[in-house]
């Protein structure tokens, strides 16, 4: 059974950086996009990051310039480094994948999250 484990939130000071990591434990055959989203306390999940399976990537305007994702595909993780964190990126970070296990039905993947808090 294919499970996304997120690891590398915690307590940051503003302007401070994190790297979020997210692994892909099970069998997946093929990955294709891996994207970050959040949620903040009393707000909808929002998306951070994509990065495809061609390794198009794309930011939201709120993280644009100061975050990046990259992917390890022999180890099928993602990882969203972080950095010049403000009070207001607190939230929970969610890694999603789309991808097929050996099954190869097409499936959407969720983590259960890791806590990012920025302290101003």
């Amino acid at each position: 059974q294919v499970q996304l484990v997120e690891s590398g939130g915690g307590l940051v000071q503003a302007g401070g950086s994190l790297r979020l990591s997210c692994a892909t434990s099970g069998s997946m055959l093929q990955i294709n996009g891996m994207t970050w989203y959040r949620q903040a306390p009393g707000k909808q999940r929002e998306f951070v990051a994509v990065i495809t399976s061609r390794d198009t990537i794309a930011y939201a305007d709120a993280v644009k310039g100061r975050s990046t994702i990259s992917r390890d595909n022999a180890k099928n993780t993602v990882y969203l480094q972080m950095n010049s964190l403000k009070p207001e990126d607190t939230g929970v970070y969610y890694c999603h994948v789309a991808g097929r296990a050996s099954d190869l039905v097409l499936r959407n993947y969720w983590g259960k999250g890791t806590l990012v808090t920025v302290s101003s």
